[in-house]
């Protein structure tokens, strides 16, 4: 008798342990269809074997992390991008779609199903990560910069900016008008990319680079530092235009401030 109620007490003991290992699936989202396509688009080139961050290459390295997925790239820390989005226009831009959201998010809440091998996409390969290229025509930007002459701006690539550091960065214009062009926030230098706009950005001369902190440094990145886009209208202006000083027009950047919500 004894020896029979020992056993059930066991049998009630180990019951919820072994209810934990199976989830109960409430969605028709799976990693073999859905996730690891997400995650080869957004987060492979980090997250491989030899990447610089732990692996999620098949479902049973991602599946541990789901929730810590979610709650990644729902704060919107993951993938690392450094920059408010919609602050600026990005053909880089790694930040997930709302659809995409959607899906790690009922992916995770649903029980993080497996699915089919069938639906797997064929395995990545990854060359070496090769040497950043200098920029030869690169502007090195620190607080309010006047420029000279007029460029097509490419992109903006960080130079020395402390981790964590909030700012936003815009182009004052001769005529008083305000082009954004980026809005670092919570910056890690850890992660540090160029951030390329989807369409280049005419500047001309006289235009003001302001919001920069003198603890920070940021390169312009110029389509070329002479010739203005075709049909822009701008004209190339002389080595050392003379600009004549204004105070901050318009909107003043504004330095650590938190983020809109869904950044």
């Amino acid at each position: 008798m004894k020896l029979a109620r020992a056993f059930v007490l066991a049998m009630l003991l180990l019951a919820p342990a072994a209810s934990q290992g199976h989830d109960i699936i409430t969605t028709t989202i799976t990693w073999d269809r859905e996730i690891v396509r997400i995650v080869n688009e957004r987060c492979a080139s980090c997250h491989h074997t030899g990447g610089s961050a732990f692996s999620l290459a098949s479902y049973a390295e991602g599946r541990p992390w789901a929730e810590a997925i979610k709650e990644e790239v729902l704060s919107r820390r993951m993938p690392p991008w450094g920059a408010v989005k919609g602050f600026g226009d990005f053909r880089n831009d790694q930040a997930l779609t709302s659809e995409q959201l959607e899906r790690i998010v009922s992916w995770a809440d649903g029980g993080a199903p497996e699915g089919e091998i069938k639906d797997l996409p064929p395995p990545l390969k990854f060359d070496p990560p090769a040497a950043a290229a200098a920029h030869a025509a690169a502007i090195s930007v620190r607080g309010d910069k006047t420029l000279n002459r007029a460029i097509t701006l490419d992109g903006l690539m960080p130079g020395k900016i402390p981790d964590n550091a909030s700012f936003q960065v815009v182009a004052e214009l001769p005529d008083g008008s305000v082009q954004p062009l980026v809005w670092f926030y919570e910056y890690k230098a850890k992660y540090a990319h160029p951030f390329l706009f989807r369409a280049p950005i005419d500047l001309p001369a006289c235009t003001v680079i302001r919001g920069v902190p003198s603890t920070a440094a940021i390169d312009l990145l110029p389509v070329s530092a002479k010739s203005p886009t075709p049909g822009s209208g701008l004209q190339p202006a002389r080595q050392n235009a003379p600009c004549s000083p204004r105070p901050g027009a318009g909107t003043e950047p504004r330095r650590d401030t938190p983020a809109p919500a869904g950044r």
